[in-house]
């Protein structure tokens, strides 16, 4: 039986066309379309800020280097921009990384857990610093971009290198109780990862 279509008020931002009908088969809402990172032109960029004077739109780019670039300049333009991430292993088929290559239920996963950066507060202290990343083991030490990329698919913020991890995680508001306890999940997942590959 085919699952009900999530109705999303929010205008729904994606990169390309085959976004645009992945994105469709689940979810009933308007889309926009950028064309990839070389659609996002002067003037794309101020058609999305108008729109964004009378809507709330939600960011959802691949899960690669051009979909990371495309979400900052898009959010260096329009800061109180919602975000949606789906992760890479949801989102790669063959050698090719995508929105469309993401499962109905994957998009559906991606769009409930709507992110808003909290950026623009300038005078909000961090809650984390280089020092959590590293007694986590998140930036130094092996294994560390596999924890990464494990932290970025439970907290629903997408995959960062170390430093632009720091930032998300203090942008998009992770508390601190998220954070150690996605942590202590990975930790556990981790450990039983290296003792299989020991006896193997």
């Amino acid at each position: 039986m085919e699952k009900e279509k999530i109705k999303i008020k929010e205008i729904i931002v994606v990169e390309g066309r085959d976004d645009v009908t992945a994105v469709k088969r689940v979810v009933d809402a308007q889309i926009v379309q950028l064309n990839g990172f070389s659609g996002l032109t002067v003037k794309s960029i101020e058609k999305l800020k108008a729109l964004s004077e009378r809507n709330d739109l939600i960011l959802l780019t691949d899960p690669d280097y051009a979909g990371k670039k495309i979400r900052a300049v898009i959010e260096k333009n329009i800061p109180n921009i919602k975000h949606a991430f789906v992760s890479r292993k949801n989102a790669t088929k063959k050698d090719n990384i995508g929105v469309e290559n993401a499962s109905d239920d994957a998009i559906r996963e991606a769009l409930s857990h709507i992110l808003v950066s909290g950026a623009s507060d300038k005078n909000k202290d961090p809650i984390f610093t280089v020092e959590d990343l590293v007694e986590n083991g998140l930036c130094i030490g092996k294994g560390s971009k596999e924890k990464r990329l494990m932290l970025g698919d439970m907290l629903n913020i997408g995959y960062y290198n170390s430093k632009q991890l720091l930032n998300a995680l203090n942008s998009f508001n992770i508390t601190r109780s998220e954070f150690e306890e996605a942590m202590k999940i990975i930790k556990e997942k981790y450990c039983k990862c290296k003792e299989i590959q020991l006896y193997v």
